[in-house]
């Protein structure tokens, strides 16, 4: 193993997500000095020429004492509250900090239903893009007052792994309180920090728990989950602490380096697969599963035998066999209430008897995701 990674000083865009601990005091609320560090390490790279998107928590823990919160509240009103507090005053520290090195910032809030609709997914995507053009830091974190259980990301180590396929980021780093992936507990003696994964494979074995601070939702089940979608996608990823960000980013052997796996695959599709709740479930013959598994052709109403859950036209749901085993995620053309009088029935003879509207498919191919093959 060599003292730098190459696939970190070669890279030009880098996606870093920093978790809520590295941001805020041990008392609650932002922790001015912590931010002023992580800015100062990025600026630093953006100064050498690369390209930063900044994924930030940090929104709902900064809120909470302004007002009088002591720790993260279990109900979604509150912390849609503490969001909409914190988010302003969080991100008018960033704002100031990177200005500080002659840097302009900008604000993206993203919903998981604002990137798996078509052309949602597209308009956030080319402003992530137009605003690195402009040389502006982009800002994620997840639009967390007006997300709602059913459409929320669930944590930030998956919206950065998003968000790094979203913009083609050659890495993605991953910053939190723990200095990297160990072979079990880390404050459990001889425990040992795994520098690299290279697949899977290499984490047989490995205890991953642990739910992460009292402020934030992450820990390192959510960061090994977040590189699995990264690698699957192409992209390698780093998972060190915030006081290793300097290191991590200038290429030595800190933290955990997971490789790639996978190569790149369409952008909607991940999001499709990974950042989507099922509205409802579609049951399938044997035939429709090898058509739709097999030979990857749209699913239609032939070889639909259930419709399970209430949902409408443009919402995510699964599709499984007989059995119940997922087999794909798809976005359905038609409303639950109209499905079951379609089913087993040819689009050519529902357009003779309903119209034209109704010789399409229940989901096109282009807008599903196989989840087990």
């Amino acid at each position: 193993m060599t003292s730098i990674r190459d696939v970190v000083i070669n890279a030009r865009r880098i996606v870093v997500k920093v978790g809520s601990s590295s941001l805020t005091s041990a008392d609650g609320g932002l922790d001015p000095h912590r931010v002023d560090g992580i800015v100062d390490t990025l600026a630093a790279r953006v100064d050498a020429g690369v390209e930063i998107v900044l994924v930030s928590s940090g929104a709902i823990a900064t809120g909470l004492p302004t007002l009088g919160v002591t720790k993260r509240p279990r109900d979604l009103a509150t912390q849609q509250a503490a969001a909409s507090v914190g988010q302003g005053l969080l991100l008018a520290h960033y704002t100031g900090a990177f200005a500080r090195h002659e840097r302009t910032v900008g604000q993206v809030l993203l919903t998981a239903e604002d990137v798996t609709r078509r052309a949602r997914y597209r308009n956030a995507q080319r402003t992530l893009y137009r605003l690195l053009e402009l040389g502006v830091v982009p800002i994620v974190n997840e639009n967390d007052t007006v997300a709602t259980d059913e459409i929320r990301f669930g944590d930030n180590d998956r919206l950065a792994a998003l968000v790094a396929h979203l913009v083609h980021a050659d890495l993605l780093v991953l910053l939190s309180d723990v200095d990297g992936l160990y072979d079990g507990p880390p404050t459990k003696a001889g425990s040992v920090l795994i520098p690299e994964v290279a697949s899977p494979a290499d984490l047989d074995g490995v205890s991953v728990g642990g739910t992460g601070s009292g402020v934030g939702l992450g820990g390192m089940v959510t960061k090994v989950e977040a590189a699995r979608i990264a690698t699957a996608a192409g992209i390698p990823v780093v998972v060190t602490s915030a006081a290793q960000a300097a290191p991590a980013l200038r290429g030595d052997v800190v933290g955990t380096l997971f490789h790639p796996t996978g190569q790149r695959t369409g952008t909607r599709l991940l999001w499709l697969a990974h950042a989507t709740s099922p509205h409802g479930r579609l049951v399938l013959d044997q035939g429709a599963v090898d058509a739709v598994v097999k030979r990857r052709l749209s699913l239609l109403p032939a070889g639909i035998t259930a419709v399970e859950g209430a949902f409408v036209a443009g919402d995510p749901v699964n599709i499984v066999d007989e059995a119940g085993r997922v087999i794909a995620r798809g976005l359905v053309n038609f409303d639950s209430s109209e499905l079951p009088g379609l089913l087993g029935r040819s689009t050519r003879e529902l357009a003779r008897e309903l119209g034209p509207a109704y010789e399409r498919e229940v989901v096109h191919r282009d807008d599903m995701v196989l989840i087990h093959q």
